[in-house]
């Protein structure tokens, strides 16, 4: 694997020393110093599986905790667990709904590529902003269209390309903007669980810092170059009570 590290300063992306690649700061706004305002930062991290029962076990076996009922989204014909991991952070495991009516569009984060026997994987990241039609105006064709969700008393907006893909590969985040307050991770069981350090692995890290960049996300990621044509991938380091682990593909 080549690393290669990648800095944003004042919105604009600049290579730095071979090491390790972060989204650093920007000391005058204590964001990322990307090309708006509003910023953003990690809102949840998203487990995919071809049904619930297979992700819940994939995520209890790596981390050693149980995960909470979480309820279904009938707009996408989904369900799903969640696992809180801080006050406005939290992990889903998000599958089909069998018991719902196949929608007239594709469904989010790829589920309708998932076949029976397909394993259970982290396959994508989502960040939280309080203006998202602001923060994605840079990079909408990346992030895809602003959609209504909901899901029992919660309600957001998020983005979702229109062929329900992940967006480069799942390397780029979708965005969310909650309708809700407080933020939904403070209504889950605490368990003792937390967000380390999100690591993205894609063979042209300079388009997933460019969009980093434009949607100037200030939560400290880690960001390495595969070789050309490998698929892209996620690496969560979670502090649990039975110690750090981590959580990516079986």
């Amino acid at each position: 694997m080549i690393s290669s590290t990648w800095r944003v300063s004042s919105g604009c992306l600049a290579r730095s020393k071979p090491l390790v690649c972060k989204c650093e700061p920007n000391n005058s706004t204590g964001r990322s110093g990307g090309n708006n305002n509003v910023g953003t930062v990690i809102d949840h991290i998203v487990v995919v599986a071809p049904n619930l029962a297979i992700g819940a076990a994939f995520v209890s076996n790596a981390l050693g905790v149980e995960l909470q009922q979480g309820g279904a989204h009938a707009r996408m014909a989904t369900h799903n667990l969640l696992l809180r991991l801080g006050d406005a952070t939290y992990l889903e495991v998000i599958a089909p709904d069998p018991s719902a009516p196949r929608p007239a569009r594709p469904r989010w984060f790829a589920l309708d590529r998932l076949t029976p026997d397909s394993p259970p994987r982290l396959a994508a990241w989502v960040v939280r902003t309080d203006d998202i039609r602001s923060s994605s105006s840079l990079c909408a064709s990346v992030v895809g269209s602003i959609e209504p969700m909901e899901r029992g008393s919660l309600s957001w907006l998020i983005t979702v390309p229109s062929d329900g893909s992940l967006p480069l590969g799942g390397a780029a985040p979708a965005l969310i903007e909650w309708q809700v307050k407080p933020h939904p991770a403070r209504t889950l069981k605490n368990v003792g669980c937390s967000l380390v350090e999100l690591e993205i692995f894609h063979p042209e890290p300079s388009r997933v810092q460019t969009v980093l960049a434009a949607i100037d996300l200030s939560s400290p990621i880690r960001l390495h170059q595969l070789p050309s044509g490998a698929e892209p991938y996620l690496v969560a380091h979670i502090q649990t009570p039975q110690g750090h682990r981590t959580l990516s593909a079986p």
